[in-house]
């Protein structure tokens, strides 16, 4: 059986976050997707996230509303840090792990991503060991290069620049397997959302609907959700 795990602030969860799981689910038979809720991600310590109890409130919704059995919402990383009593950096490799003692022999792990974060995994707490440990599905889209995922790569798991030298006007698709990493690149989904624009929309006052699942801009009406936070955060 083949299980992604899709991780990610969602802060909030939009449209483009189900777009993209459903068309990764569709394209690589995903019997299970994961989404799982960063409790607190190291990369944006110094950024205000809205509380983990209201991110994953919104993901529950959104996930109803989306009506796709494959999609199943995890608190695997609250889950993690509550076991050690503390509210330590979450980290991918500890969450891969975590969710791998549950699976079988025979399922298939995949770790499922947008381009623009992937764009920083070399500087993730142990880069290597997380690209190595289960196939990745990049959703790219236009402006990347095949060699500019390879560059996003740690300087160990690059290939040398000759070889990618001609790949760097060749669009991001397809599937790249170097040095033990294997990445799928999936380009097949044009999404024109995010959190910043969400944050604009509520600001303004602006209808949250082309955004957000109606539970989810429900949830943030009537809660104040992005009230009170700078919309560039």
């Amino acid at each position: 059986m083949n299980v992604c795990l899709f991780g990610g602030t969602f802060d909030p969860i939009h449209n483009g976050h189900i777009m993209i799981a459903r068309a990764a689910a569709d394209r690589f038979n995903l019997k299970k997707v994961l989404f799982a809720p960063s409790d607190v991600p190291p990369h944006k310590h110094s950024k205000r996230l809205t509380p983990y109890s209201d991110r994953y409130a919104m993901l529950v919704l959104a996930l109803r509303d989306a009506e796709d059995k494959r999609f199943i919402s995890s608190a695997v990383e609250l889950e993690m840090n509550q076991e050690k009593r503390q509210h330590s950096s979450s980290y991918t490799i500890d969450t891969l792990e975590r969710l791998s003692n549950g699976l079988k022999k025979s399922d298939r792990l995949f770790f499922l991503i947008g381009i623009d974060a992937f764009m920083d995994i070399a500087t993730w707490h142990r880069a290597e060991d997380v690209l190595k440990f289960c196939d990745f599905i990049v959703a790219s889209r236009p402006g990347f290069s095949l060699a500019d995922v390879a560059r996003a790569l740690p300087a160990s798991l690059q290939p040398r620049a000759s070889v990618m030298k001609p790949f760097a006007k060749s669009a991001a698709q397809g599937e790249f397997i170097h040095a033990g990493v294997q990445l799928h690149l999936l380009n097949t989904v044009k999404v024109n959302v995010s959190a910043t624009e969400i944050r604009k929309a509520v600001a303004s006052g602006r209808s949250l609907k082309k955004y957000v699942s109606p539970s989810v801009a429900d949830y943030i009406n009537e809660n104040g959700i992005y009230k009170r936070t700078r919309v560039n955060e």
